[in-house]
């Protein structure tokens, strides 16, 4: 099947008694054994849940794995997996993150005795530079988020296999409608299913995608151990949400790449970050390993003042925190989404007071520009 059929057709359901088109939501913490040393094949939701798995093989399908595991963020998600790693372990991971990531691998994993080398991963020669014979792992998030830089995943895989590491990616801004890491030889997929694969903003959601039996089996049994998992009504709003996956990533990249074009010409705006730019010094990686380019765009404004006047007066787009939904949203990472990150540290990226990021939604692209338009006024 095709990408947009897979969207809907993904996983046959198989707990379907009264072949209902919706997958049923299984609300039962527990299930009965039929006898002594007998499953129905469920036991207690912690492990695993009927509605549950049907979100995760359409996961899995989508990405093509063998397993994927639904947790009840991307953050649980991520935590989860540093529980592979042993204290003393080293983690190469790319420079420009998520905010919680970097968080989570500054505050949290480093006090549990991981240590990590933030570096620009579409540097292939900085990657080989830091592996280390405690490394164990490269960590990569294309595009980033919010500087929108790409990682060739492809070549980061091949210097990885050398040196029998895994390679981790965080396909959260393409999804895999548009970009497939373990086709490209990457060994775990990440995402926050809070975003594009539930696309409606109305729960949160984390997937971790492999197509490997032995690591599937260490993930699962760290997953059933510290019971992260998504609950069955949420699994029930990703499978609806992913219905619509194909049809939202090509209408909000269209439009993304017509308000990105119209966002170069205005005067008080310094710079566009948006992969689907001829322009963007990634672009021609982009074209070769992903479908698509998403509908993700930072950009930045002549000063503090023009900022927070977009902020203020936009009207049809909306001043939230996160991404990925039917809706136009607009963030400002410096206050929002990278807050914890130290302000050196911060501003090194890029992410300053002048730095805005659009999520652009499925909304008519006339209207959004209007807003735009308005708001520098």
């Amino acid at each position: 099947m095709k990408k947009d059929t897979l969207c809907i057709h993904a996983a046959a359901i198989e707990h379907n008694p009264t072949r209902a088109i919706s997958m049923p939501i299984y609300q039962s913490a527990t299930f009965v054994h039929p006898g002594v040393g007998q499953t129905a094949g469920y036991d207690y939701s912690r492990l695993q849940n009927p509605t549950r798995e049907h979100l995760e093989k359409t996961v899995a399908q989508l990405e093509h794995g063998l397993d994927a595991m639904a947790f009840s963020t991307g953050m649980a998600a991520l935590t989860m997996l540093m529980e592979l790693f042993t204290p003393g372990d080293h983690i190469i991971a790319s420079n420009d993150l998520y905010g919680g990531s970097h968080r989570l691998f500054d505050h949290i994993s480093t006090k549990n005795g991981l240590s990590f080398s933030s570096i620009d991963t579409s540097d292939l020669a900085q990657i080989e530079q830091n592996i280390n014979p405690r490394t164990k792992a490269i960590y990569v998030e294309t595009p980033t988020n919010p500087m929108m830089n790409v990682t060739d995943i492809k070549a980061v895989c091949e210097i990885a296999k050398t040196h029998n590491l895994l390679v981790i990616v965080d396909n959260t801004f393409l999804t895999p409608y548009f970009q497939q890491p373990l086709s490209l030889g990457a060994d775990v997929v990440l995402h926050s299913g809070t975003k594009y694969l539930g696309g409606h903003n109305d729960t949160l959601a984390g997937f971790l995608v492999v197509n490997d039996a032995e690591l599937s089996a260490k993930l699962r049994f760290i997953y059933k151990t510290v019971g992260s998992c998504l609950a069955p009504f949420d699994s029930w709003l990703l499978l609806r949400g992913i219905k619509t996956l194909a049809i939202r990533m090509e209408k909000q990249q269209e439009n993304a790449l017509q308000i990105a074009n119209w966002l170069k010409k205005q005067p008080k705006i310094k710079k566009v970050y948006y992969v689907g730019l001829p322009e963007h010094p990634a672009y021609e990686i982009s074209t070769q390993q992903a479908s698509g380019y998403g509908s993700m765009i930072s950009f930045t404004v002549d000063q503090e003042k023009t900022a927070c006047q977009l902020l203020e007066h936009i009207r049809i787009i909306q001043f939230a925190e996160s991404l990925g939904g039917v809706e136009t949203l607009m963030t400002y990472p410096m206050m929002q989404t990278h807050a914890d990150l130290p302000q050196a540290e911060r501003e090194a990226k890029g992410i300053n007071e002048c730095l805005l990021r659009l999520s652009v939604g499925i909304e008519n692209a006339a209207d959004l520009i209007a807003d735009l338009e308005a708001a520098f006024i």
